[in-house]
């Protein structure tokens, strides 16, 4: 543990020096960027807008535009300082359709959909004043199917646009302070889920000679990398700390597997969305950056769905959470296909997706309740913690599917009720990991206290006087009947054979494999008592484990303290049953029995191995041993065996 220990700290000290060293280097880019060098208004002009066709109202172009529209139109003038300080205009848009233009209808820039024969006409103007050649026309069509594979095959799709031009383009064109522009966007689909400063990111810098488009560098620079380099981080932590930490305590714990996968998509979600604005700076094709942005948050979701599946314990809850992170990948997988055979942009196809995220999330909400409603009492207070962990993330998400019909300004809860869910699975799996690491102190405490009780077992059940008694009964069956001496003896080899196997054993086994080891000492004992011990088995259930050796001395005690005290003998029956929350051993006989309720008297044995029975069954398995008598009738002993933490209960599929 000592060796485990010191790896984490010195992960720990890498990863502070590393955040310590991205900080600094931050600080030094935010203060270089800080001096005036760009600016970024929520809006290119000042003055008027009006939404849907309604009142034009003022708007302060300082401050984000909440609004929902498909249809927004901005009246006012280019900023004086503007013209006086910058160089540069940048600026992004996401899935909008834009024109700018001044007030007499003389447009300066547009995004509108074109043919690529459109686009061919427009790049080469009249043929009469330029004579290309088809062959020239032709190379230039197909090189622009290369590198925009989709945007001509999609006219509904406006996808995500990067432009920029120097204040000088603007002086060329006679605009100046004063002239009167107009700047309309359209937003084509039916379901709005975003702000208008959602889909917009205006830029304007000192610029840089021919280098038209530093501006959104600059601000990616400044506003974007210190966020990015932040969430790069969660994902590198969830890819890295979480799998170490399952593995850390020497088992793989299928928790922190999935919690790092849902960290590692969380950081990678998150860094797509703040550079979301920027992709159309390096991939050319419109219509591929929105597949991009919403397939991270397709792949999120999915991973949020797993880790939640992790957290369930009912079988039945496995698999609904099960079905419903394999149909939610079904439908991103057919959104990505139909998007890229430009049947459907995934945008249309998101809102629908919602409605799947919406029923996915009452399932949620009735899986939590079943699970805190059918919880051990033991696990009651982890089961509640659990449930209202997730509470703040399922309200958040039916907040904004809600809000794609309202409309409410400037909501973004998704992210608010996620943060507060990892920050309660972050704590959760911290204490979590405290816990493990005293366990498994404890639990090398338990495997000395195992051997040790092994060893006594051993000892107890290869004393002299059982040597003696049993090679004495194999030695009169030599002279009686020597086949049944033979296999006697080749039984009792193998009885001994198994105790001396047992001391290398330190997990649970199943428990066939402990029956058959009971068998051959119960044929042992059948030899030496003879018609005075009568052995029945009712064997119900056999798919569970329990410690070694852990039947055998309740066994021993019934054929030796039982029957074995009674003139006539009596029958000693093992049998096992399963109920709907654990497996049981009973041990009975019909013997003298005892007085439960008296105080124990030095009879002059040992009782260590049956204490140690009773120990290990509750370290190991987390049961207990119940024993009933009466006297003149026998005795009943009963070992519980909880199926949480049975390997045939929590198989991960």
């Amino acid at each position: 543990m000592k060796f485990f220990k010191s790896r984490a700290i010195a992960i720990t000290v890498i990863v502070l020096t590393v955040v310590m060293l991205i900080g600094m280097t931050v600080m030094s880019m935010r203060l270089y960027l800080n001096l005036d060098l760009i600016k970024t208004p929520y809006m290119l002009l000042e003055g008027e807008y009006s939404v849907d066709g309604g009142d034009f109202k003022p708007f302060d172009s300082k401050s984000p535009i909440n609004d929902h529209f498909h249809t927004i139109t901005f009246k006012g003038r280019i900023p004086e300082n503007i013209f006086k300080y910058y160089e540069e205009i940048s600026f992004s848009t996401k899935n909008v359709w834009y024109k700018l233009s001044t007030a007499g209808g003389e447009v300066i820039m547009e995004h509108k959909y074109q043919t690529l024969d459109e686009m061919c006409e427009d790049y080469f103007g009249d043929d009469s004043e330029n004579s290309y050649t088809d062959e020239e026309k032709q190379r230039f069509m197909d090189n622009m199917k290369k590198t925009h594979p989709l945007e001509y095959d999609m006219p509904g799709t406006p996808g995500y646009t990067s432009y920029a031009f120097t204040v000088s383009d603007l002086k060329e064109l006679g605009i100046d302070k004063n002239t009167e522009m107009v700047f309309e966007f359209k937003n084509p689909y039916e379901y709005l889920t975003s702000d208008f400063s959602d889909l917009t990111m205006f830029t304007v810098s000192h610029g840089s000679g021919s280098n038209v488009g530093m501006g959104n560098y600059l601000r990616l620079f400044r506003d974007v990398l210190p966020v990015v380099g932040l969430f790069i981080i969660v994902s590198l932590f969830g890819l890295f700390f979480f799998p170490v930490a399952s593995f850390i305590l020497g088992k793989i714990d299928y928790k922190y597997l999935t919690f790092g996968v849902l960290c590692f998509f969380w950081g990678l979600y998150m860094v797509i969305q703040n550079i979301s604005g920027y992709l159309p700076m390096w991939i050319t094709d419109h219509a591929m950056c929105p597949l991009i942005d919403k397939m991270a948050g397709h792949f999120f979701m999915i991973a949020l769905i797993i880790y939640f599946r992790s957290n369930l314990t009912r079988p039945v809850s496995r698999a609904v959470a099960g079905a419903m992170a394999a149909g939610y990948a079904a439908v991103t997988a057919a959104a990505a296909i139909l998007h890229l055979t430009a049947v459907v942009d995934v945008v249309t196809m998101g809102t629908y997706i919602n409605f799947l995220i919406a029923v996915n999330t009452v399932v949620m909400l009735v899986l939590l309740n079943i699970e805190y409603g059918r919880a051990r009492k033991e696990n009651m207070k982890e089961r509640l913690f659990f449930m209202l962990s997730w509470i703040p993330l399922v309200v958040s998400l039916v907040i904004d599917i809600v809000d794609q019909f309202v409309g409410i300004p400037g909501s973004n809860f998704f992210i608010y009720g996620l943060l507060l869910l990892i920050i309660a699975q972050v704590v959760r799996l911290v204490f979590d990991l405290r816990r493990q690491y005293k366990e498994a102190i404890r639990y090398q405490q338990m495997q000395k206290e195992l051997y040790e009780a092994k060893v006594s077992v051993m000892v107890s059940q290869i004393q002299p006087h059982f040597m003696y008694n049993a090679l004495t009964s194999i030695a009169m069956m030599c002279q009686i009947d020597p086949d049944t001496a033979q296999e006697a003896t080749i039984t009792f080899a193998k009885y001994l054979r198994g105790n001396m196997d047992s001391l290398r054993q330190t997990k649970p086994v199943p428990f066939e494999q402990e029956l058959e080891h009971l068998k051959k000492y119960l044929y042992i004992e059948k030899l030496r008592f003879g018609k005075k011990l009568n052995i029945e088995y009712d064997i119900q259930a056999t798919d569970f484990v329990l410690p070694l050796l852990s039947i055998q001395p309740l066994v021993e005690n019934a054929v030796k303290h039982g029957v074995g005290m009674k003139k006539k003998g009596g029958t000693v029956t093992i049998s096992t049953r399963e109920t709907d929350t654990a497996y049981e051993v009973i041990i009975s006989d019909d013997g003298v029995g005892f007085d439960t309720t008296a105080e124990k008297k030095d009879d002059g044995r040992s009782h260590v191995g049956m204490e140690n029975t009773l120990r290990r069954v509750k370290d190991m398995c987390g049961g207990e041993i119940r024993i009933e008598s009466t006297v003149g009738e026998g005795t009943t002993a009963t070992v519980i065996l909880p199926k949480e933490g049975q390997p045939n209960e929590n198989t991960v599929s």
